[in-house]
């Protein structure tokens, strides 16, 4: 029997052996000068890697149909997936929930539309989710939404089909839908991941007392932010821009430098700030890019905003509204917001950390007059969401405009980021040895 045993193990068999058994097999004992030839051991074979045996589904191609009472939206796909979609209001939209996906759709994908359907948005939300959000002419019902399986030659789809309705009815089913069980794709995983990385950043921070600098590259995932008319996507440039930015903050050796994402994933306006605050920040710089559309003038170079109450300007206003529609473009339900948000606008009459925002803006302004175009108002404020942390001193800095060709020629300049960036590297060093010596003469900085 102990034959059998180790032939077992060696073939990679459990072998459970009972303490008796009803027909025992004839063993002779061997001759003592023989012994059963040595079997080397096996060593067992690394563990798979998930990305490796189960890429995501991929999305070759989008479709529509119908008109403005019943519209269809096909998405080809690789293979069949789970999907969940729901309606939000104000403005109309159809939310499309789906594990992660490799979209490979044509570049003009989603941008025009048909009957219902105005436009649609896809892109990773976050690791293990991806979402597709369909902006509507008015209220619709999900009349249908269901997955095929490949079969006769064709690939596995993903049909949502659309029926206009009153605004009545389509209140009433979404306050319905909107209640339901979503289903448990990894963002449940991910969030206990973010919270236990944020432990550990934490417990880092204690034995590192180095000021943490939270760089936050706008938009992201499903959000792509303005687009240049060459195609050029600002949630590009500006992770571009804020990854070479932590490069330099980190060379210097004074700061730990975290960012609020560090690839191509949406993080919502209100988790930026969280963000911020978890990691205790002592400051917050958002990276972004503008962009003026065809017939409403033209406007270059860069700017630093601040939190306000009252917007500056118009313009000030304008980009306010804009990107604080990040999480409207990204089909995230406001409604749904954490009372955490609440708290925050209620904080906001904390002076010093907008007098600490003022104080780092103006550096910035500053430092990057030898180094870039400025706008010809390069400082204002406005009530930008992501700035809204009361406890973390924030700035919102524009790059330049998409929508200018000599801007746009500078954001894809690597020689131009670099330069920018030690402008911007230079105010947070002038902003910090400020601070420390205020800490000298007995100023409370933080």
């Amino acid at each position: 029997m102990a034959h059998a045993i180790v032939v077992a193990i060696a073939l990679g068999f459990a072998l459970v052996v009972p303490a008796y058994s009803q027909m025992p097999l004839p063993m002779p004992d061997p001759p003592a000068t023989e012994f059963p030839p040595a079997i080397p051991a096996i060593e067992a074979p690394p563990p798979p890697d998930p990305s490796a045996v189960d890429p995501p589904p991929i999305a070759t191609d989008a479709r529509l149909a119908g008109d403005d009472q019943q519209t269809r939206l096909v998405i080809d796909l690789s293979r069949k997936i789970d999907m969940r979609a729901f309606a939000l209001a104000d403005p109309y939209r159809v939310v499309i929930e789906l594990p992660q996906v490799d979209f490979q759709l044509p570049p003009s994908a989603g941008e025009r539309g048909r009957g219902i359907i105005k436009a649609f948005r896809y892109g990773l939300v976050m690791a293990g989710q991806s979402r597709i959000v369909v902006d509507l002419t008015g209220p619709v019902r999900v009349k249908k939404a269901f997955v095929l399986d490949s079969a006769d030659g064709q690939p596995a789809r993903m049909v949502l089909d659309l029926v206009a309705v009153d605004r009545e009815t389509f209140l009433r089913a979404a306050a319905i839908d909107n209640h339901l069980p979503r289903p448990p794709y990894p963002p449940a995983q991910a969030d206990e991941g973010r919270e236990r990385a944020a432990h550990g950043d934490r417990e880092e921070q204690r034995a590192d007392p180095r000021p943490v600098v939270v760089l936050d590259p706008g938009h992201g995932g499903i959000d792509p932010g303005t687009r240049a008319p060459g195609g050029e996507l600002e949630k590009d440039l500006v992770l571009e821009f804020a990854s070479m930015l932590r490069t330099k903050l980190e060379a210097t050796g004074k700061y730990r430098v975290m960012m609020t994402r560090t690839d191509d994933t949406f993080v919502e306006l209100s988790e930026r700030v969280r963000f911020a605050r978890q990691q205790r920040a002592q400051l917050l710089i958002s990276i972004h890019c503008d962009a003026l559309a065809k017939g409403e003038g033209e406007a270059e170079g860069a700017t630093v905003y601040t939190l306000s109450d009252k917007a500056s300007d118009a313009e000030a206003q304008r980009l306010a509204d804009a990107e604080n529609r990040a999480d409207i473009i990204a089909g995230v339900d406001l409604a749904a917001e954490p009372d955490e948000i609440a708290d925050i606008l209620i904080d906001l009459a904390q002076r010093e950390t907008r007098a600490f925002s003022a104080q780092f803006a103006r550096n910035v302004v500053k430092e990057m007059r030898a180094a870039a175009r400025l706008h010809k108002r390069p400082q204002k404020s406005a009530g930008f969401r992501v700035l809204k942390a009361p406890d973390v001193p924030s700035v919102l800095i524009e790059l330049g405009y998409v929508s200018n060709p000599r801007d746009l020629k500078y954001l894809i300049s690597e020689s131009w980021r670099s330069r920018a960036g030690d402008a911007i590297a230079h105010a947070v060093n002038s902003y910090f040895a400020t601070r420390v010596a205020g800490r000298g003469a007995g100023a409370r900085a933080q």
